[in-house]
């Protein structure tokens, strides 16, 4: 019978990864601290409410702290395993920055016994799961480390990529398989006794590095999707071709499946991902190199069309519907729609930008200090507005009549309002 984690664990970082991982295993009946270096995030989280809007955390949060089971702090504590759930951003140059991986690396290995597990779950570049092992080992040369052999390792180290969509990280955390890869066979299997606690998902045991890639692949392939359609949609737009359309009728085809164009591409995960790739292998990977620029440039084009049906008007007032990177949630990480706020307000002083999102309340920091900037409502900024610019398709927005946006200039990046 496959063996099943018992014991106290800790996760660092309390993000839209953590927090959820946290109450998935606390709920199952063990003994979680979440950890975070924002004493209002830990604050919060101990009083058992959310610091981030998520469709059923709020519930299971409150829960499993009136259990007991839940509980937040600064300060890492001892534990029998320990999941790393911080952010992996870029750097300028597009490498990745591992400081804050290091320095959750460095703060367990001080806490380390002999038998305890170390699982990253922070998207990483190929070979980052053997770097946590290095510095811990630099840090506690007491501890045989898992790269000094199989046999008479004191602690496992290992790499589960988490694989949710925000909206739905309630229900995939659970429901979705798990990739667990390890130093070794053994650490792999100790990881994935922590994943067996809730994932009823089939767990697939592999080698750190193919974990680590994995996830990357499976974002690059969405992106280079994505960036297939964002393509297509500036083709059709230079032969005056409904993109919309052409791509519904390819995708009666049984074996083609298009994605839907957009302002470019959000989130905390696809736009910065295959960034790992490239810098892993940047000779090999011109493809993904070459998606990441498609998409990348799309806020730019899409700044720019607006700008240029601006010219039309004598004192133009533009509404701006969405913020967010996708649609029904809060989260503005590496949001195209943010940038493409930006460019416009920068490109036309002057001009009266107004912005809408039901799950936006006050601008963010990339948009403050703009004087012609400002949040509204959106039924209010429609009906100002001699431009409207759809650049996320909440379902508020979808259900604005078009009986509203009459004599108006419309650019609909999602194509939300097509009859």
């Amino acid at each position: 019978m496959s063996e099943v984690f018992k014991g106290r664990l800790a996760i660092l970082g309390l993000g839209y990864i953590g927090l959820p991982t946290a109450v998935a295993i606390a709920t199952r009946g063990v003994d979680v601290v979440g950890v975070d270096i924002n004493p209002a995030i830990v604050a919060a989280v101990s009083r058992g409410e959310v610091p981030f809007t998520e469709p059923d955390l709020a519930v299971a949060v409150s829960g499993a702290v009136a259990m007991g089971r839940l509980t937040a702090t600064c300060e890492l504590p001892e534990a029998d395993a320990f999941i790393i759930a911080v952010p992996t951003p870029f750097n300028e140059d597009r490498s990745a920055n591992l400081s804050y991986v290091k320095a959750a690396a460095e703060q367990i290995a001080s806490r380390l016994k002999v038998g305890n597990i170390v699982v990253l779950e922070s998207t990483s570049p190929p070979g980052t799961t053997e770097q946590v092992c290095r510095w811990i080992s630099a840090l506690r040369p007491d501890l045989r480390m898992p790269l000094d052999g199989e046999n008479g390792a004191d602690v496992y180290i290992a790499h589960c990529p988490e694989r949710v969509l925000p909206g739905r990280i309630m229900i995939e955390i659970v429901t979705n398989d798990r990739v667990v890869g390890g130093l070794t066979p053994k650490c792999a299997e100790k990881a994935a006794s922590i994943y067996r606690l809730f994932a009823q998902g089939e767990i697939l045991l592999t080698d750190a590095a193919s974990a680590e890639m994995a996830k990357l692949v499976e974002n690059a392939y969405r992106d280079v999707n994505l960036a297939f359609a964002n393509e297509i949609s500036l083709v059709c737009e230079t032969l005056h071709i409904d993109a919309w359309e052409v791509i519904r009728l390819a995708n009666r085809h049984p074996r083609v499946n298009i994605l839907n164009p957009g302002p470019g591409v959000g989130g905390h995960c696809i736009p910065v991902d295959p960034w790992f790739i490239v810098g892993a292998a940047p000779e090999q990977a011109r493809l993904i190199r070459t998606a990441r620029e498609v998409n990348d440039q799309r806020p730019h084009h899409v700044a720019g069309q607006v700008v240029e049906k601006a010219q039309r008007f004598r004192s133009p007032k533009i509404a701006c519907l969405g913020l967010t990177f996708k649609a029904n949630v809060d989260d503005v990480r590496e949001s195209p729609a943010i940038e493409v706020v930006d460019l416009i307000a920068k490109s036309l002083p002057e001009v009266e930008v107004m912005v809408a999102d039901p799950y936006v309340d006050k601008l963010p920091k990339e948009l403050s200090g703009r004087d012609n900037l400002r949040l509204e409502g959106a039924h209010s900024a429609v009906e100002k507005a001699d431009i409207v610019v759809l650049l996320v398709e909440h379902d508020p927005f979808k259900t604005i009549r078009h009986t509203r946006l009459g004599g108006k200039v419309v650019y609909d990046t999602r194509g939300a309002w097509r009859q």
